[in-house]
């Protein structure tokens, strides 16, 4: 069977735990990078972390995918429902 981009898509996206109908994942970064290779700490600054608990809100392209599985030890990553409020959500 030929390797395309969709079967590569959703082999990445059941590695990274998200599910491949998932539009907007949010990704936080749980581990330091104190120690980590050049080109892991770069994936981690490209994927918008900076500290420990930081959290981002990006689109579940292959390209996306692909970083979070070079740092997956490093980050945890949620999918972001239709019913989950993304950043600046409602008050309790």
């Amino acid at each position: 069977m030929p390797v395309t981009w969709l079967t590569t898509v959703a082999r990445l996206s059941r590695i990274c735990g998200v599910n491949g109908m998932a539009d907007m994942i949010e990704i936080k970064l749980v581990r330091s990078t104190i120690g980590r290779k050049p080109e892991q700490r770069a994936t981690v600054r490209s994927l918008g972390l900076r500290k420990i608990s930081s959290k981002t809100v990006k689109e579940a392209t292959p390209s996306v995918l692909g970083m979070i599985h070079a740092v997956k030890h490093l980050v945890k990553v949620t999918p972001i429902t239709g019913d989950t409020p993304a950043k600046g959500g409602e008050k309790k």
